[in-house]
């Protein structure tokens, strides 16, 4: 049996194992990966933890116990209760303001993640203390980095249009851009329709532990410490582009010495479950790129006639591979596979392109990848089993309608 055969059936039980039965999917990850990489594809230790995602765990650990901090100290219930003191007590708002800010923060270039990253442990405080759904707060927030994120001086947005620039192809930058924000700006509205009232964590007013939320008439000196440290965070990251793990864990550090008596446990909540199950699986994803699998999967749809099926083909494979590996990856390695297909045919270039950064990055909100791990992570008052299965259940709805839809909007019309 070849290599590209024992990965996927190997990701194929995990999955059924991990659903099942309550052990973290990441522990299994970790053992696929040295079997399959040692048995089967002769690799030595450092090559099976090339794929580790050290960035990915310090920005998880730095991020969670930041907050973590904060929240001991009481920062974060002030943020909460002044959140919503700005939209007037009407609740409704907030995640459309999440949204919003989340967009305009990755329209001028911050990285999906960082801006996830700062928005999502407020958001999921206010969704427990007023009772809304945590899943349709972080899947709002994530669906608002990834509007803005091909706007043309985002990340993406370069990305993409950096590589059609070196080919024969005309795809304006805004056209990509106004497709990406559309796409999501309806995801997210069908997704606040869909979850609004479901899902919720407890009673509307509690706090983390179960008691009632704290008023504040004042805010003390630490709480005024840990405001600006989380300004500074702001600024480091999306001014400088420092990395947001290490400064969240150098802001989370130092206001732990000022405190040490009531953040001596802080470190308990990071989110270390979490983090298990995303290093373990992210690993593993490694383990497939080094057995061929994703190229062997990308180059068979490519492969096949009929340019209309193979361009839905295409959304899909993307769709798929992207919930488990990183989405600037699949994008570099797509739109070359794309290229060749829209000289040789008739579809529509903008349409196409568009529909697989599209289809590449809706599906971050896998608790595989960045964005949906720190949803999985900060979400308060829940059951992190139940949690992480509604999460998985989201993804796989995104992964099945996702593609199809943004196939049937961007590619079919241009087609016809």
């Amino acid at each position: 049996m070849s290599p590209e055969l024992i990965s996927i059936g190997a990701l194929a039980v995990m999955f059924v194992v991990g659903t099942l039965l309550p052990i973290n999917i990441g522990i299994l990850a970790f053992v696929a990966a040295f079997v399959i990489g040692t048995a089967a594809l002769g690799l030595d230790e450092e090559q099976i933890f090339e794929g580790f995602p050290v960035s990915l765990f310090v920005t998880i650990v730095g991020v969670t116990y930041l907050f973590s901090v904060a929240q001991r100290n009481g920062t974060v219930d002030l943020i909460v209760s002044y959140g919503v003191r700005l939209v007037r007590g009407k609740v409704a708002l907030i995640p459309w303001v999440l949204f919003t800010v989340a967009a305009v923060l990755t329209a001028f270039g911050t990285f999906t993640p960082a801006a996830v990253a700062l928005l999502v442990p407020v958001g999921m405080n206010i969704a427990f203390r007023h009772g809304m759904s945590p899943l349709m707060m972080g899947m709002m927030i994530i669906c608002g980095g990834h509007a803005g994120a091909f706007s043309p001086i985002a990340v993406s947005g370069v990305l993409v249009n950096g590589m059609i620039a070196d080919t024969q192809l005309q795809v304006a930058p805004v056209v990509l851009f106004l497709a990406s924000f559309g796409f999501n700006a309806l995801l997210s509205a069908v997704t606040f329709l869909w979850l609004r009232n479901r899902n919720r964590p407890g009673p509307a007013g509690t706090d983390a532990d179960g008691g009632a939320g704290p008023e504040h008439d004042g805010v003390s000196w630490r709480q005024w410490l840990t405001l600006a440290a989380l300004a500074g965070l702001i600024v480091g990251a999306l001014g400088f582009h420092l990395q947001i793990g290490f400064l969240a864990l150098a802001a989370g550090a130092l206001l732990a010495l000022t405190d040490m008596k009531n953040q001596a446990k802080a470190v308990e909540g990071i989110s270390w479950s979490t983090i298990l199950l995303v290093a373990g699986m992210v690993t593993y994803v490694g383990i497939l790129e080094k057995a061929g699998t994703i190229d062997a999967i990308s180059e068979h749809a490519a492969g096949m006639g009929a340019p209309l099926l193979v361009a839905f083909l295409l959304c899909l494979t993307v769709a798929v591979t992207s919930a488990f590996a990183s989405s600037t990856a699949i994008l570099t390695a797509i739109i070359p596979i794309a290229v060749p297909l829209l000289l040789s045919s008739h579809l529509n270039a903008a349409g196409l392109i568009a529909a697989l950064s599209i289809s590449t990055t809706i599906v971050d909100v896998s608790p595989f990848s960045t964005n949906g791990a720190l949803v999985l992570s900060n979400a308060k008052g829940v059951d992190r089993q139940r949690f992480y299965r509604q999460v998985v259940g989201y993804t796989c709805a995104i992964v099945g309608f996702g593609p199809a839809v943004a196939w049937g909007v961007f590619v079919l019309p241009g087609a016809l």
